[in-house]
């Protein structure tokens, strides 16, 4: 994983990794009765290290897309998240519809799916391509970027660090499922991995989690009339 996503791949003061994916990493040791190593990787490299052996699995917040299962097999998803806008504040844009426009910059994170959207939607925006979240939401509430293209949960959090300067567009304009990434052919280690989420989540595991990290984000959604996302 990518330990730099907050609040689910994270590092704690001490510089231990922490967050939703670890501890659901650990407790999928536990079930599967094997050792679990964390390795912290810039998320463009996930998919190599994981092609090359380097890792056994990718826990790290990743969306399953018809071009990743390409080269890599996926779990079950455990997650359903959507795409949102975080827009400075004085922007034009109101939806998803308003973006593509020649006076309009985008932020990017560097090989996230909002990075994919926009190469294939966008004609007309200039892109930024950027390689970490705080760095695009940084140009957005400086008005150096009209908008950044992230997860709800992400455009959410970083709308508070923000609010005096951007809006939150939460309404996600695309759906989609996060699931583990396993290597082509290892088809045992995924049979597992699905048997654990399955049980995870019949057993409350993944509400408790989505209690104890996202407790703030659970109810403002939900009065938002948004699904959340376990």
């Amino acid at each position: 994983m990518e330990m730099s996503f907050p609040p689910f791949e994270m590092l704690d003061t001490s510089g231990q990794p922490a967050g939703i994916s670890v501890d659901l990493a650990r407790e999928m040791g536990k079930y599967l009765n094997r050792p679990i190593r964390f390795e912290n990787i810039p998320f463009d490299g996930l998919i190599p290290s994981l092609k090359t052996g380097k890792i056994d699995a990718i826990i790290s917040s990743l969306t399953m897309t018809d071009d990743r299962k390409k080269s890599i097999d996926f779990s079950d998803p455990y997650l359903k998240m959507g795409l949102a806008i975080l827009v400075r504040k004085t922007s034009d844009i109101q939806s998803i519809n308003d973006v593509d426009k020649p006076n309009h910059s985008v932020a990017v994170k560097k090989a996230t799916t909002g990075h994919i959207y926009a190469l294939q939607h966008f004609r007309n925006a200039k892109l930024l391509v950027l390689n970490d979240e705080s760095t695009c939401s940084i140009e957005v509430s400086q008005g150096k970027a009209d908008c950044f293209i992230y997860d709800q949960l992400s455009v959410f959090q970083n709308w508070k660090k923000f609010q005096d300067t951007t809006r939150a567009i939460l309404q996600p304009f695309r759906q989609e499922e996060w699931a583990m990434g396993i290597r082509k052919g290892n088809d045992e280690l995924r049979r597992q991995i699905n048997e654990f989420i399955a049980n995870f989540k019949s057993s409350g595991g993944f509400e408790a989690l989505g209690n104890k990290y996202l407790g703030e984000n659970k109810k403002a959604f939900e009065q938002l009339g948004i699904p959340f996302y376990f």
